[in-house]
């Protein structure tokens, strides 16, 4: 068996980490050592955070027969075995049996509602294990009935704990020659990115590939453990909530104007592999959203860098990404340019008032209509610029535009009590 799976908790005194569900007081602790089990369960959660071992600890402290299913490879027959299985445990033995079924969110709609009359009637205590959110993957009807618990990635020392266990535990590497560094330790707790399974299979290989020395003990120093190694583990799935979160954190941290954020976050995504283009498009949004004329040339630098993106691509265009990135987290900030929303509810709430008769097209009825009679010339004028009604009367006194006291705004806004006599609030 691999390391990973010799090395599974078998007690809840072995399981590392998840303090806010196991540890003392906690609910599912409480439901192990009570015996009282839930209805139903859904543990959401990233790989390698204890998901499995968890549902087998449940399914022990229930004295329950345990029955898994992958939902990759397992569809309506293997169900209705499980079922028939669960039923005559329960018939012959007086036993409930624990349905496991693993990535549930890759079963379809169909194969779910197959399952759920078997949980209403108790028939099975249903625990699903899923890397997606289950309110969205998962449906409804089984979300209802189940409580959904939330796991963590595993923290560094979590990991670290589990690599010296299974290098001094028989059903590891205890009583082998093996001899591992405190650097190289530290370097994969940290490395594995939350993933016990993956710091363990990572921990096998370099000691199942390196020579022993001549008194026959495996040396695992920091420079093997990296080349072992080779690329750090970057938790992310580009369709699901960590395509979200990040990008959410990084948009937030260009609008906080923290550089170092977005290039953190910005890094997060290149190295995940997600869609450059994606991010562009969002500095797009960005730069007139929370930048807008505050800075009017942050929209200028960022459609720059997704057009020479385009002509360079990856991995040179790396620069344009960078370049948007760091261009709009130090401009200063203003949301102003939302002033569009206002000015379309209130249209929305009044309606479209007419055209005054001095701004309509003077080429087609000026004669007939005395359309455009009246209009005053702007650039006839001293400072180009004279006073004349723009907004048909319903919006006469309507402001939707508030420039910010921040960057080229300041001078906007002084132009606007020049011309108009406003005072901004």
């Amino acid at each position: 068996m691999p390391l990973a799976a010799r090395m599974r908790p078998r007690s809840l005194d072995e399981f590392v980490g998840q303090e806010h569900l196991v540890g003392p007081g906690r609910p599912l602790r409480r439901a192990m050592e009570t015996g009282r089990g839930f209805p139903s369960l859904i543990l959401w959660g990233p790989p390698g955070t204890g998901k499995t071992t968890l549902a087998r600890l449940l399914a022990r402290s229930w004295d329950a027969h345990f029955i898994q299913l992958s939902a990759v490879f397992a569809g309506k027959a293997d169900l209705k075995k499980a079922i028939e299985e669960a039923q005559e445990q329960r018939k012959y033995y007086g036993r409930p049996t624990v349905l496991f079924v693993d990535e549930v969110h890759r079963w379809n709609k169909a194969q779910q509602d197959a399952l759920l009359p078997y949980v209403e009637d108790g028939t099975v205590i249903f625990i699903g294990a899923t890397t997606e959110n289950p309110y969205f993957e998962v449906i409804a009807p089984l979300v209802s009935r189940s409580q959904v618990f939330q796991l963590h990635p595993l923290l560094p020392e979590h990991i670290r704990a589990l690599l010296e266990r299974a290098l001094a535990d028989p059903r590891g590497y205890g009583g082998q020659k093996v001899q591992v560094t405190n650097e190289a330790l530290d370097f994969l707790a940290r490395a594995a990115g939350g993933d016990a399974r993956r710091a363990l299979n990572v921990l096998e290989l370099a000691v199942e590939s390196r020579d022993p020395d001549p008194g026959g003990i495996r040396h695992i120093d920091l420079p093997w453990m990296q080349q072992v190694l080779q690329k750090r583990a970057v938790r992310y799935d580009k369709a699901g909530d960590m395509h979200y979160d990040v990008i959410s954190a990084f948009i937030k941290s260009v609008r906080g104007s923290d550089p170092d954020a977005a290039l953190y976050w910005l890094a997060v995504m290149l190295e995940a592999g997600e869609d450059p283009r994606f991010i562009l498009r969002r500095l797009l949004i960005l730069a007139a959203e929370d930048v807008g004329l505050a800075d009017p040339m942050a929209l200028v630098h960022t459609a720059a860098a997704a057009q020479a993106f385009e002509w360079t691509g990856l991995p040179e265009g790396i620069y344009h990404l960078a370049q948007a990135t760091l261009y709009l987290a130090t401009a200063p900030k203003s949301n102003s340019v939302g002033a569009i929303f206002r000015a379309l509810d209130f249209i929305q709430e009044h309606g479209v008032g007419e055209v005054p008769l001095h701004l309509r097209d003077a080429h087609r009825d000026r004669e007939a209509l005395g359309h455009g009679e009246g209009y005053e010339y702007p650039h006839a004028h001293p400072d180009h610029f004279v006073r004349q009604v723009y907004r048909p009367p319903e919006a006469r006194e309507a402001r939707f535009y508030i420039p910010s006291d921040q960057g080229y705004e300041r001078e906007i806004a002084e132009r606007l009590r020049k011309w108009w006599g406003r005072r901004e609030e």
